[in-house]
């Protein structure tokens, strides 16, 4: 007798599940990720051939645009304990009697690099807190015009009490300085020597990484 042969059928795999799995992950990662705010400058560092990869988290950092300007940066560290920033600012406050407010803090913790003399910081974070509840309009360029890096009398440039307390408020940081590729060196050596006074004496350079090709004539050699 002839076997009965039974009809195959191809298999079938309900995505379903799948789907509604990606959306939930696509949902959580929407919800809890934090993107970095716009840098208060572009800043194009000078090339080198380092390959060592400078840190990107707790990190202090001051940089310098093409124009000589200065430019000062803490992150928050690198889980969500520490609160560096709101740290920093509350110590810049009670020594310069700002007075600011929660949100004026809140503002500032959720910044990234700022530029300006002391005396503006609290103009600067009204105008923020306004645009984010009110909507009204700022323009950031009116108030990133630099800190100041000369001594005045007998007192410290302001860019050395940003890194006094930065050091204060988080000893672990590393240091880094972020040059533009056309910044005069002479700014370039001033904020070095505040970092000296303040006793950084170990820090980093950001430079962006140029790959070094390498010819025949270069082997021959």
């Amino acid at each position: 007798m002839a076997k009965i042969k039974l009809k195959r059928s191809s298999p079938h795999v309900d995505m379903t599940p799948m789907v509604d799995l990606f959306s939930l992950l696509l949902t959580f990662f929407m919800l809890t990720t934090s993107f970095r705010p716009q840098e208060a400058k572009v800043i194009d560092s000078p090339s080198s051939v380092s390959e060592k990869a400078s840190p990107d988290k707790n990190v202090i950092s001051v940089l310098i645009s093409k124009d000589d300007k200065v430019f000062f940066n803490i992150d928050n560290g690198k889980d969500s304990t520490t609160h560096y920033r709101k740290d920093l600012i509350n110590k810049i406050s009670e020594r310069y009697n700002m007075g600011l407010t929660p949100d004026q803090i809140n503002a500032f913790v959720q910044s990234s690099s700022f530029g300006m003399p002391i005396a503006g910081i609290k103009k600067w974070l009204v105008a923020k807190v306004d645009k984010v509840k009110h909507g009204k309009d700022m323009k950031e360029e009116d108030y990133q015009v630099g800190i100041p890096i000369d001594t005045v009398g007998t007192q410290m440039p302001e860019l050395g009490d940003w890194i006094r307390f930065a050091r204060i408020v988080n000893q672990s940081a590393d240091v880094a300085i972020k040059g533009d590729a056309d910044a005069d060196y002479k700014t370039v050596k001033k904020v070095m020597d505040l970092m000296q006074v303040n006793n950084v004496n170990k820090f980093n350079l950001v430079t962006n990484l140029q790959k070094e090709e390498v010819t025949l004539a270069d082997i021959k050699k």
